[in-house]
């Protein structure tokens, strides 16, 4: 039980911490105590989200693939379907979330969570949704649900951590992004999607130069 009451724990904090920084980045208007308070939420975003979803996953005691038999509720249907959907996204989930970091590291010159990003990255990936990184692990945590065919880890994640860490994405994370790059971000949000890739030119999107052929642009 212990490791359901750290997932519940965790996201509470998680959230009411989105409030209380999202609402005190709102009343200040220099960077750099903004950037103080990002990388609070930055480190309260590591230890009460990821750790105890890598505790849930490794504990032998009680991890996902338990919590159904030990809620007495039914595991995910038409299970030979759900395990070959989870490895699909757990691939697709991968491969995004390894590249849209790797862009964001060379063009971005940061890194999620640890490194907050110089410049602007809009390239690639980046230029077809503002948050391929998220998406990308969406798709591998939901395929880990799918995987374990747990049909509260699946859920929690659907109704409770993705909408949770999307709001965080919308009420925290852009509005810094929009003070630390000011004009070109909000430009940048109004021609690129939130999180669903669109393939049809942007408007608006500069022409490529050398760097950014050598960065898949």
């Amino acid at each position: 039980m212990q490791t359901i009451y750290l997932l519940v724990i965790g996201l509470g904090v998680f959230v009411i911490s989105t409030l209380v920084l999202g609402f005190l980045l709102r009343t200040i208007h220099l960077k750099k105590p903004a950037e103080i308070i990002t990388r609070i939420m930055h480190l309260i975003l590591i230890f009460s989200v990821p750790l105890p979803i890598v505790y849930a996953i490794s504990n032998p005691f009680l991890n996902i693939f338990k919590f159904d038999e030990f809620l007495n509720i039914p595991s995910l249907p038409f299970p030979i379907i759900s395990r070959a959907a989870g490895v699909a996204m757990l691939l697709i989930g991968a491969c995004l979330g390894t590249l849209a970091t790797w862009l964001l590291l060379f063009r971005g010159l940061g890194f999620p969570l640890m490194i907050l990003t110089e410049k602007l990255a809009d390239n690639f990936l980046y230029k077809r949704m503002r948050n391929p990184i998220m998406l990308g692990l969406y798709l591998f945590i939901v395929g880990i649900g799918l995987l374990a065919g747990s049909t509260f880890f699946t859920l929690w994640l659907l109704i409770a951590l993705i909408p949770s860490h999307i709001f965080w994405l919308k009420f925290f994370e852009e509005r810094e992004l929009e003070m630390r790059f000011g004009q070109s971000y909000r430009e940048y949000k109004q021609r690129v999607p939130f999180l669903i890739p669109s393939f049809r030119k942007m408007p608006g999107t500069r022409p490529a130069d050398n760097n950014d052929k050598n960065m898949f642009s």
